[in-house]
């Protein structure tokens, strides 16, 4: 088990962002022990998971919604029940790479300018550099 402190240490989220994402019901209510929160290493690993997702761009919305049937790794659903839930995770994850792919070529594009830019630049000097005395 671990401090809200020390699961904040290990997935980069404050302990304000934490007792948040408890409240708005992205992430479950933790065991408490002598009214403080300990967590479990699952709630790690969703939590880095999380982190991931928001890093890329995904709206905390969308990881709710993602996140909703909670782990189809552990789940005891049938195939019939279990189709649905990896068909909408499905769904979420194309959406967010789509848009991911779009980040992908405006980053690719400013790259491209921003190594035009340098050339012009070193152009510039070389030109000034040849005309000194």
């Amino acid at each position: 088990m671990f401090t809200i402190s020390e699961v904040a240490k290990e997935t980069g989220f404050t302990a304000h962002t934490l007792r948040y994402y408890e409240k708005i019901g992205l992430l479950s209510s933790p065991i408490r022990h002598g009214g403080k929160r300990l967590y479990t290493e699952g709630d790690i690993r969703l939590l880095q998971f999380m982190k991931v997702l928001k890093n890329t761009g995904m709206s905390l919305e969308e990881i709710r919604e993602f996140l909703l049937d909670g782990c189809l790794l552990e789940s005891e659903d049938s195939e019939q029940e279990r189709t649905p839930k990896v068909q909408k995770r499905m769904n979420i994850l194309q959406k967010h790479l789509l848009t991911l792919e779009q980040q992908k070529k405006e980053i690719e594009m400013v790259i491209q300018l921003t190594e035009e830019k340098l050339e012009n630049y070193q152009e510039m000097l070389d030109r000034g550099r040849k005309n000194e005395p």
